[in-house]
C-alpha cells in the first residue's frame, strides 16, 4: 500500500512567509509610485486645507470610510479640526451639519460609489469645496472635485486582485502626507501637539514643565539681601533643597542649594551665616522655561546632575521651580 503524503508544516510557513513578502512589496510599490504624481495639484489641496476657516470633512464609503476616518483623526491630532461623515447617513438627514465654511475630502477608488455621487449636486449647492483621493480620473467624483489626488495603483495586494489593499495603503500613505505637510505650513509646535493629545502614553511624553512645576507659595526662594539664615529655613520650609535668590519684581538672579551650603559651611564656618544670599549665591543658574516638554527637563537635570531647575518667565521673573521627584513621580519615563 502506497503510504499517504502528508504536506510539510514548515513548506505551508514557508508559502505564507512569501505572501506576506509579496503583499508587502505590493503595497510598498503602490506608495512609491505616489511620490512622482506629487505636483501642483497637492500644493492646490494645501492652499484650500489652510483656507478652510470651517472643518475638514471627510467621506467614503467601506475600507475607504475607514481610510477617511484615520485621516481625519491623524488632522485632528495635528491641529486641524476635522470629522468623519458616512456618506450613507449624510443623504439620510446628517448633511445638516455641513457648513459653506467647511471642506470636504472624498476617498473613493472607484470615484462611482452610488452614495458618494448621490452627495455631490447637494455639496455643489452649498459651494464647499472638495478635494478628492481617487483611484480611477475618469470617474464622476475626479470630474466634480475641486482638487484630484491620484491613488491609482497598478494591482492589490491580494491573489484575486479584488480586496481592497494596495489602493488603501496608497490613499492612506497620502492622507498621511497632507496631514503633515498642513501641519508644518501651519508651523505647529511640540507643546501645540501635547495640547492634542493630553492622556495615553503619547500624552504623557508630551507634557509640559508648566504641568508639573510647583508655583506661588510653593516655590523655595529669598531676596538677595536675605540674611543666610532666613535661606536656609526657606529651603528647609519648602523641602526642594534649593532655593532661587531673586531681586525686586521677583527677578531670578542666582541660586543657593544645600550642596551650596555645605560648601560655605565647609569653607567659611558659622560665619557663614552671617552672609547675604547675594554674597553666598551661584549667579546665573541652570533654568528652563514653562513651555518647554517635562522630557527635556529630565535630560537637563541628568545632564548637570542637579536635582531642580528654576522656570522664569519671558521677563526673567522667577514663577516656578520643578524637582526631579515631580518627573518620576509621572507615567512618562
Amino acid at each position: 500500500m502506497r503510504a499517504e503524503t502528508v504536506p510539510s508544516r514548515n513548506t505551508g510557513t514557508s508559502r505564507s512567509r512569501e505572501t506576506a513578502r509579496r503583499v508587502l512589496e505590493t503595497e510598498a510599490e503602490a506608495v512609491a509610485a505616489l511620490i512622482p504624481r506629487l505636483d501642483h495639484r497637492f500644493d492646490q489641496a494645501i492652499e484650500l486645507l489652510i483656507s478652510c476657516t470651517g472643518r475638514v470633512v471627510l467621506t467614503g464609503m467601506g475600507k475607504s470610510g475607514i481610510i477617511g476616518r484615520k485621516i481625519a483623526a491623524t488632522l485632528s491630532s495635528t491641529g486641524t479640526p476635522a470629522l468623519f461623515v458616512h456618506p450613507a447617513d449624510a443623504i439620510h438627514g446628517d448633511l445638516g451639519m455641513l457648513a459653506e465654511r467647511d471642506l470636504i475630502l472624498a476617498v473613493s477608488n472607484s470615484g462611482e460609489t452610488h452614495e458618494l455621487v448621490r452627495l455631490l449636486p447637494t455639496l455643489k449647492r452649498l459651494g464647499v469645496s472638495i478635494i478628492g483621493l481617487v483611484g480611477e480620473l475618469k470617474s464622476t467624483l475626479a470630474h466634480n472635485s475641486d482638487v484630484v489626488l491620484n491613488v491609482s495603483v497598478d494591482r492589490e495586494a491580494c491573489a484575486l486582485g479584488l480586496a481592497p489593499t494596495a489602493s488603501t495603503t496608497a490613499a492612506l500613505a497620502l492622507g498621511d502626507a497632507l496631514a503633515v505637510a498642513l501641519s508644518e505650513r501651519k508651523g505647529l509646535r511640540p507643546r501645540d501637539f501635547a495640547r492634542f493629545h493630553p492622556g495615553g502614553g503619547l500624552g504623557n511624553k508630551l507634557i509640559l514643565v508648566s504641568d508639573l512645576m510647583h508655583r506661588g507659595d510653593e516655590i523655595p526662594k529669598a531676596e538677595w539681601s536675605a540674611s543666610m539664615k532666613d535661606v536656609i529655613d526657606e529651603i528647609s520650609r519648602k523641602g526642594l533643597g534649593i532655593a532661587g535668590i531673586v531681586a525686586e519684581d521677583d527677578r531670578l538672579v542666582g541660586v543657593i542649594s544645600d550642596g551650596d551650603l555645605r560648601r560655605m559651611l565647609q569653607r567659611r564656618g558659622a560665619s557663614t551665616l552671617n552672609c547675604t544670599a547675594a554674597e553666598c549665591m551661584t549667579p546665573d543658574p541652570v533654568t528652563i522655561g514653562d513651555d518647554q516638554l517635562a522630557t527635556k527637563a529630565l535630560n537637563l537635570l541628568e545632564r548637570k546632575k542637579i536635582t531642580s531647575l528654576l522656570v522664569p518667565d519671558a521677563n526673567g521673573r522667577l514663577v516656578g521651580i520643578i524637582h526631579i521627584h515631580d518627573l518620576w513621580r509621572t507615567e512618562m519615563f
